[in-house]
């Protein structure tokens, strides 16, 4: 059984057309129509883009720093993390294992005081370069592993923290974390004088205002931990079954060890962020159903303009199915093309994004600096099913109307 013909297609463009009697006024409204479903798929493949770039980044930026796995011992650090370092890194999927200690700290400078996180990592991790996701801005990050003990130990600062206490490589700052040692009146905060020895840059303004990096050792004398570490940062071969990983890691140990996989420790985050992506698709849909009310009209008024053409066209032998076939086609033809102009302009628009990141964004509030910009192929695949669907739904009832329409009654009074 035929679906379409070619009689069908070429009457259905020749309604496209229009014809010179009514200066246009049809061929007009199918362009404006056109133009709608293009805004709308122009508009949601930009904002979609967007959306995932951010998601992406935000992932790149986070997993660039922390760790996948966080190996933790109930109770507080742990000595004797070379034995476990070593058990670990026997578990299928493991690549890299380190010790850190972490804690929060005070830091002031020439131009002020700030909060911050102070991280102590190996310091072979120095010696290879530095932690992974980090761009050196100045400074080496070998300072961090060759300092000696008779000289201030070197750490590593964020550019955003330098700014704010206008500090550079070779500057002093005073450090003071709120542990500290244990008296006979309780804790006394420590405080003890550091030099900078790199300044990074990560794009993500809360690790560039905040972060600081410290080797192990100098790190357990300055909080006077002995031999003490705060736990092991894991990482994996596949970090989408680091969950996994980490079941096997904790298994493999027992109690009283526990591990957070970044997944489970990030979850808010890209939850709420898959969340306004998904709200965002619905809502930019509205731009392409509103459009689709404009086909709708386009539709109607081509029928009451075509009235005494379908009448002949019936006369002629013309089928009910044969007329909703043309209209369906003038609506599918108007969605088709207005679908693939928004996904060309919008394709565009993005790699101009992309590329010359000219719009800034603030990144105190934003995290990142810039506009990010990634396109997936199942989201444009989304779009284009979502107007190509919403277009022909729009079509239905004109053509059904058109088929309807008795031929005497139309060419009574021509």
């Amino acid at each position: 059984m035929r679906f379409l013909g070619f009689f069908e297609t070429f009457v259905a463009l020749r309604f496209l057309r229009g014809v010179k009697r009514q200066k246009g006024f049809i061929s007009l409204s199918t362009m404006i129509s056109t133009a709608g479903v293009a805004l709308g798929v122009m508009a949601l493949i930009v904002v979609i883009g967007v959306m995932t770039g951010y998601t992406q980044e935000m992932k790149k930026k986070i997993l660039g720093i922390n760790a996948h796995i966080l190996l933790l011992k109930g109770g507080g650090g742990f000595t004797d993390h070379e034995q476990v370092a070593q058990k670990v890194r026997t578990v299928p999927g493991v690549s890299v294992v380190h010790p850190f200690i972490y804690t929060q700290v005070m830091v002031s400078g020439a131009g002020g005081l700030s909060g911050g996180v102070l991280r102590g990592i190996d310091p072979a991790v120095f010696a290879a370069g530095g932690p992974q996701g980090l761009r050196l801005q100045q400074g080496d990050w070998r300072e961090l592993a060759a300092d000696g003990p008779g000289e201030a130990a070197a750490l590593a600062i964020g550019n955003e923290l330098a700014e704010k206490l206008n500090l550079s490589v070779g500057s002093y700052l005073n450090v003071i974390s709120p542990l500290g040692s244990r008296t006979a009146t309780g804790r006394l905060p420590s405080t003890k004088s550091f030099r900078v020895g790199a300044i990074f840059h990560t794009g993500m303004y809360e690790f560039d205002s905040g972060l600081m990096f410290l080797s192990i050792p100098r790190m357990q004398e300055f909080l006077g931990l002995g031999n003490q570490v705060t736990g092991l940062e894991v990482q994996v071969t596949d970090i989408y079954a680091s969950d996994q990983v980490a079941k096997a890691i904790v298994t493999k140990l027992g109690s009283p060890f526990f591990a957070k996989d970044w997944q489970q420790i990030h979850r808010p985050l890209f939850v709420a962020l898959q969340m306004q992506k998904v709200v965002m698709f619905i809502i930019l849909t509205l731009i392409i159903l509103v459009a689709a009310f404009g086909i709708s009209s386009t539709l109607f008024m081509m029928v009451m303009r075509k009235t005494k053409d379908i009448a002949i066209l019936k006369t002629m032998g013309a089928t009910n199915r044969s007329v909703v076939q043309i209209f369906l086609l003038n609506g599918s033809f108007i969605g088709t093309v207005g679908t693939s102009l928004g996904i060309l302009s919008g394709l565009t628009l993005c790699q101009v994004l992309k590329k010359y990141q000219f719009i800034k964004i603030p990144k105190d509030i934003y995290y990142l600096d810039t506009l990010p910009v990634q396109i997936q192929l199942m989201d444009v695949f989304s779009i284009i099913l979502a107007a190509l669907i919403i277009t022909v739904i729009a079509s239905i009832y004109p053509s059904w109307q058109a088929a309807r329409l008795d031929p005497v009654e139309a060419i009574r009074y021509e």
